[in-house]
């Protein structure tokens, strides 16, 4: 029997650094991941599909958000099952009880708001353990698996829950705890474990797994395995068959680069220029080091002509610390007088100082190099 194990969707989900039009094409991303899953579902002849929540974003979300997002779950010819996580609880403000979920929800969409045991038919259950607010005092998951007494013969049993888990020696009641799942797969009472929550496809134990979000979420220096849905094999006799396919289509790259000279810059930029499907990248980078006036601005221009190609580009300031130190010829090549060339010569001992005011002092520098060579072209 294969089923499909997906988790985190987060539709509706914004990003601080994408612009109107970016963020518009991130959304409708999101919207085609899930047209994709269906298509691997048909491909793999996935009996059904488990979302272990965040499905949505948040619970407050537009009416358009929720519509459209249920009539690309309708389009999955096989049953799907929803389970609200910490992102879309099962609470007062639910957008699982709200009018607009009602009224567009497709017949092949049962949301899994009962913890225990759900029949998805027989010989095949499924052990839910919604979220009913964003933070729990013990873990459901948990305390779902320790209500319930074990499957008949023959029955196969996928525990679906969300949430962090325990290291082993730990104690937290709000984590998952691993150790008791891996008891119960094996005496046999548990078959497979689907868990959301982890964006990165995470074998967690033998037969418990984090699907991973199927489309990006983070930059890959924290997430690095996202992208993926699972089709998963399972019988009551034999451990589960995990296998990952790529559904997503965004990137989400951090970047960082040593720079000391126009060579080192060239270098940068050529391997930014190299990621693929820039439109629907979005770079996060840093730069350290130190570079004279002509590379600082070689940088700056290079920066801002590819900034125009991604989705999205942005300095990483916990990565950048660049240094702007131009030697004696350089400030001579300006030709500048009077007070201008007292100013340049007191912002340069300012960035020689390595004080406080050092890195102002470099990028006045640079802005009126870039400013003085753009004035001398004309």
């Amino acid at each position: 029997m294969r089923f499909l194990h997906t988790a985190d969707w987060q539709l509706g989900m914004t990003r601080h650094f994408l612009d109107a039009d970016a963020q518009a094409r991130f959304t409708d991303a999101r919207l085609d991941s899930i047209s994709r899953l269906g298509t691997v579902a048909a491909e793999h002849e996935a009996e059904f599909v488990v979302v272990c929540g965040d499905v949505f974003e948040d619970n407050r979300l537009a009416p358009a958000v929720i519509a459209r997002s249920l009539d690309r779950l309708a389009a999955i010819d096989r049953p799907v099952y929803l389970l609200p996580g910490n992102h879309d609880p099962l609470d007062a403000a639910s957008v699982y009880t709200s009018e607009v979920f009602a009224r567009h929800r497709p017949e092949n969409v049962t949301v899994l708001g009962v913890p225990g045991v759900h029949q998805v038919r027989p010989g095949v259950e499924l052990l839910a353990a919604p979220w009913f607010s964003k933070h729990p005092s013990a873990d459901p998951l948990t305390e779902a698996v320790a209500a319930v007494g074990p499957p008949d013969a023959g029955t196969v049993r996928i525990a679906v829950g969300h949430g962090g888990t325990l290291p082993v020696g730990a104690q937290d009641q709000r984590l998952i705890d691993v150790a008791a799942l891996s008891e119960r797969i094996a005496a046999g009472q548990l078959h497979y474990v689907a868990l959301g929550d982890r964006h990165s496809v995470t074998e967690v134990a033998p037969g418990i797994w984090y699907s991973g979000a199927p489309e990006v979420t983070n930059f890959d220096h924290k997430e690095s395995g996202s992208g993926s849905v699972l089709v998963v094999e399972v019988s009551p006799d034999a451990p589960a068959a995990v296998s990952p396919v790529r559904v997503g289509s965004w990137r989400f790259a951090a970047r960082e680069f040593p720079l000391s000279s126009e060579a080192d810059v060239s270098a940068a930029v050529s391997a930014l220029s190299a990621l693929p499907e820039k439109d629907r990248t979005v770079v996060k980078v840093g730069f350290t080091g130190t570079l004279g006036l002509g590379a600082k601005a070689q940088l700056d221009d290079e920066i801002e002509a590819l900034r125009a190609r991604f989705a999205g580009l942005e300095p990483w300031p916990r990565k950048t610390d660049l240094a702007v130190l131009p030697g004696e010829a350089e400030l001579d090549s300006l030709e500048l007088t009077g007070p201008a060339a007292d100013a340049a010569q007191e912002l340069l001992g300012i960035a020689r100082s390595a004080g406080e005011r050092a890195a102002e002092a470099s990028g006045a520098l640079a802005l009126l190099y870039r400013l003085t060579r753009q004035e001398a072209s004309r």
